[in-house]
């Protein structure tokens, strides 16, 4: 479903150790001039109704409004001289906007579907 980067699965388990979280919570809203925003939020306690994606004790639910979104994505993790944050490279993100803050997703097709 998702991939992650070492360098996101480093700062996962940063924050779940400083905030005493299981994880994190990605998905999607809509918002932003391109249509759609990633989120992320803590994941406070556990989500057993949602799909989770481990990697060295760093964890990642996903919001189930947001599967078909983010079906095959890789989260990385960057710190740059301008922004510091989580970074999607979605194969089911068509546009963003100029400022990088939203995107245009569709959902995953029924032959990515499949390969999974």
């Amino acid at each position: 479903m998702l991939t992650l980067t070492d360098a996101a699965v480093m700062r996962i388990k940063d924050i779940m150790r400083e905030s005493g979280a299981c994880g994190i919570l990605v998905g999607v809203r809509k918002g932003g001039c391109a249509g759609m925003e990633y989120t992320i939020d803590l994941a406070l306690e556990e989500l057993s109704n949602l799909d989770v994606v481990e990697k060295d004790g760093a964890r990642v639910f996903v919001a189930q409004a947001a599967i078909l979104f983010l079906l095959g994505s890789l989260i990385d993790f960057e710190i740059t001289t301008l922004r510091t944050g989580f970074v999607f490279k979605n194969p089911n993100q068509i546009s963003s906007c100029g400022c990088g803050d939203s995107v245009e997703i569709v959902p995953a097709s029924s032959n990515m579907l499949k390969k999974r």
